[in-house]
């Protein structure tokens, strides 16, 4: 067979893989986004659950799901950042840091089952944070912060040698040759690894069954005290997430309109984290521009 005719055929079988790849994620936004859009409006966003009349809707959950997000990355980005340049620029290269790259990737691949129970009985029995946010948050971390260091090493490693050794022949301190050379080339490699673990957090339910509860109190937006129980900024409080809220509403069948708020619920989650990754390129490119000063 000659180079070319082999040549067309892998093109051929690659082409109809990832349209094939494509069509099927068309499919499935298509059919969720159809079947629970005609259910969303203002009130379905802002409204309480009901379970004896129909009318409930997503508002807490919604929120819960949002403020879990900046609790999560608050822990997660600064702990991340910092482990994945120590293990990138500052570990010596031996045994004990391979060992410790080896534990980082398998524990990026236990299930989140596994981490929800060690959070129940690390965090919310032995420490006792109870069923909270912040014991959501912390699960979570521990859950997504293996991808964050990897992400943060693989990115600072691609950085061309030359532009690092440029930096420092020039006198800069290797911190400041980390924070003004590196970070700046590597920050879109870091970005897509921030968006991968902040996609996680909005779809995780597993995690949080066992860490931030099934159900909440019902919150007053009047009240931003943070150490109030029924303060939405309260983060030692019990909270379902939007991913928990379509599990619980369609095993228990309680409401009436169950498979409508399911339908809506699971609209507005793939809508906020496509808005979100979208929001998160946008920066990170913008952030790209402003560091490197490429127009």
């Amino acid at each position: 067979m000659k180079a070319k005719t082999v040549d067309k055929i892998a093109t051929s079988v690659i082409i109809a893989i990832a349209a094939l790849i494509v069509l099927v994620l068309a499919g499935l936004l298509g059919y969720i986004l159809v079947r629970g859009l005609g259910h969303v409006s203002f009130h379905f966003l802002t409204s309480a659950p009901e379970t004896i009349r129909k009318g409930g809707g997503i508002g807490p959950q919604l929120f819960n799901s949002i403020f879990l997000l900046v609790l999560t990355m608050i822990i997660t980005i600064p702990i991340g950042l910092g482990a994945g340049i120590y293990m990138s620029e500052y570990a010596p290269s031996n045994k004990l840091t391979n060992a410790i790259r080896l534990v980082v990737e398998v524990l990026s691949s236990v299930p989140s089952i596994i981490v929800g129970l060690f959070g129940l009985l690390v965090l919310v029995n032995l420490f006792g944070f109870g069923f909270s946010l912040f014991s959501g948050a912390l699960a979570l971390t521990v859950f997504n912060l293996p991808l964050m260091v990897r992400i943060t090493e693989q990115g600072l490693k691609g950085v061309p040698r030359e532009q690092k050794e440029a930096s420092l022949a020039l006198g800069l301190s290797k911190w400041k040759t980390i924070t003004s050379v590196m970070l700046p080339i590597a920050m879109p490699v870091i970005l897509t690894g921030t968006i991968l673990a902040a996609g996680r957090v909005f779809g995780e339910a597993a995690a949080l069954l066992f860490t931030a509860g099934m159900s909440s109190p019902r919150l007053d937006f009047s009240d931003w005290n943070p150490l109030s129980p029924f303060s939405p900024l309260n983060p030692f409080r019990p909270a379902e997430t939007l991913a928990v809220h379509i599990w619980k509403i369609n095993s228990e069948g309680l409401a009436p309109d169950a498979g409508e708020i399911a339908a809506g619920a699971s609209a507005v989650l793939v809508i906020t984290v496509l808005l979100f990754n979208f929001a998160a390129r946008w920066l990170g490119r913008y952030m790209y521009r402003k560091f490197t000063a490429i127009k």
